[in-house]
């Protein structure tokens, strides 16, 4: 954690006339960003309960518009939080999310104010942005200055973020991120890629992740670097938006390089001045595409909204693997069960793992870590923190170079478009279908980069399998996230048990796509689901090859 606050940042935005934050509606110079997060915070402190168990947390439910690096901007100067809410929730868990996070005001827009319908939250101010009535609330405050006196008196170790992340037991939890963790992150990457108060961060990753706020967010402020918003990741929009704004970093998560490389083609496609993209899950080939084509380069590394641990992508970085330790972590894969570290690995002449049983183990930090908690969740703290280190929950494996190579999640955890999924929560709702007598959810890997949801049904005694009507109860259940419904569905005549009763998740990951059960899929997510069959496996298997991941279910 750093010196230096979030707050201090906002403060010297104060009195620069030069272009501070954009989109393709709105024009702020640095100074009105200042001085629109100085009146966010007036307000917020006239609006905020005050007195013992009153939390000063606010939740953001927007897409990318300017409300949202301006409440970010009123909360750091207030001393208050701020809870990023996933606009992908749906109806109980989204409630849950903002309870949970006590959050006393939540900030949206009028486009999502239907998700908000019916739901129980009592005590909660909401305020709506696009709206003359917001307009108005606001208007008193616009004298209001960054040197004011706001709710509570800030420092570094002030609470700033409660960023989401999911777990296998069901619900989220919320990391907690410190003004000054999210400054020294910022100021970091300033260091490591020479960011200038002349770049433009172009911020198209939706805000509410860790991804957009602590690598794009926060680097700008600490350079004095211009920001320019996409409200929704766009691919079409992608290069008008760089070349429009004069874009010149931005981050990214590897579906999204994904679908960038999906546009046609063009003459003009190096018009711009993006030199750099950050993220992960692109993977070297797409990376290499990526450079070639639009003459900017990316750099992956991996992280999480916890800080517990980094892991950066160097030169000379060996296909396949993520990096080497970030400077200041002691990263080692150990064994859960024995606490001894994992011998290096062993590759075949073609790159194949030979040593999977004893090189495979969980990351883990056994130096000092940024990890600042989770908020009221102590027994998901206490599983991070065991025998004095800090263990991340992914699998790696390391070679004998020290390079680190990603292997899977310790537990029952999918990753779909960089969205932290939890299996179990998915069962619960795929669950309720009345031709199902039981259900597995687990994670199968992605063509490019994390995975797609899987899942085995059992169906009652005399049931069959109806692919329109298994839509259609999709469809129906108001809980069910955009990035939850199964990519494939696997029919079996029941489901697999280890000896202690418990679904066989292993066996039903290691068969995968190669399994013997009729298997059903959608090509895309809005298509209708259909027979996988031997003709769209065979392509498919051809997608995974060519970027040299194995095909999920073939024999390694």
């Amino acid at each position: 954690m750093g010196t230096q606050t979030v707050a201090e940042l906002v403060r010297r935005q104060w009195g620069d006339h030069r272009t501070g934050l954009r989109d393709e509606h709105t024009t702020l110079t640095h100074h009105q960003v200042a001085s629109g997060a100085a009146a966010r915070a007036a307000l917020l402190t006239e609006l905020m309960p005050d007195g013992p168990g009153c939390e000063p947390h606010l939740g953001l439910l927007l897409d990318n518009t300017p409300e949202y690096p301006l409440w970010l901007g009123a909360a750091a100067l207030a001393g208050a939080a701020v809870a990023g809410i996933n606009p992908t929730r749906r109806g109980a868990e989204l409630a849950r999310d903002i309870r949970h996070t006590d959050c006393r005001i939540l900030v949206t827009q009028r486009a999502h104010l239907p998700l908000l319908d019916g739901l129980p939250l009592p005590g909660i101010r909401v305020l709506v942005t696009d709206t003359d009535a917001y307009r108005e609330l606001l208007a008193p405050y616009g004298s209001a200055t960054p040197g004011d006196t706001f709710l509570r008196p800030v420092r570094p170790g002030s609470r700033l973020l409660l960023t989401f992340t999911s777990g296998s037991t069901g619900a989220p939890k919320a990391a907690v991120c410190s003004q000054g963790r999210l400054a020294a992150a910022g100021a970091a990457l300033v260091s490591r890629f020479g960011t200038r108060d002349d770049d433009t961060h172009y911020i198209c990753m939706p805000m509410f992740h860790g991804n957009a706020v602590i690598a794009d967010w926060a680097p700008a402020l600490a350079a004095g670097a211009g920001i320019a918003l996409r409200a929704r990741f766009s691919a079409s929009r992608f290069l008008p938006d760089v070349r429009r704004f004069g874009a010149t970093y931005f981050t990214y998560v590897g579906r999204a390089v994904q679908y960038l490389l999906a546009t046609p083609a063009t003459p003009h496609d190096r018009d711009h001045r993006l030199r750099l993209g950050f993220g992960t899950e692109a993977g070297a080939v797409d990376a290499a595409r990526f450079e070639a084509r639009f003459g900017a380069r990316l750099v992956e590394g991996y992280g999480s909204s916890e800080g517990g641990a980094a892991i950066q992508r160097t030169p000379g970085t060996p296909a396949g693997a993520v990096g080497r330790a970030a400077p200041g972590d002691d990263l080692a894969v150990l064994d859960p069960a024995t606490l001894r570290e994992c011998p290096p690995a062993r590759f075949s002449p073609t790159g194949v793992l030979l040593n999977a049983d004893e090189a495979v183990g969980e990351l883990v930090n056994r130096g000092r870590s940024s990890f600042e908690g989770y908020w009221r969740n102590p027994e998901a703290e206490a599983a991070r923190l065991r025998d004095g280190c800090y263990w991340t929950g992914d699998l790696f494996y390391r070679d004998a170079d020290g390079f680190l190579y990603f292997a899977g999640r310790a537990d029952d955890r999918l990753r779909v478009d960089s969205e932290n999924l939890a299996a179990a929560m998915i069962e619960g709702i795929l669950s309720r279908w009345e031709r199902a007598a039981g259900v597995a959810v687990y994670a199968i890997p992605d063509p490019v980069a994390g995975d797609r949801v899987m899942a085995a049904v059992a169906l009652r005694d005399g049931a069959v399998f109806d692919p329109r009507a298994f839509a259609d109860f999709l469809a129906a259940q108001s809980d069910l996230g955009t990035k939850m419904p199964p990519t494939y569905v696997r029919v079996v005549p029941g489901l697999p048990l280890t000896a202690t009763h418990k679904i066989h998740r292993v066996a039903l990951r290691r068969a995968a796509l190669a399994c013997p059960d009729p298997v059903w899929w959608r090509p895309s997510p809005a298509a209708p689901y259909e027979p996988f069959t031997e003709t769209a496996r065979e392509t498919l298997r051809r997608e995974y090859e060519e970027r040299h991941r194995p095909f999920p279910g073939d024999p390694s």
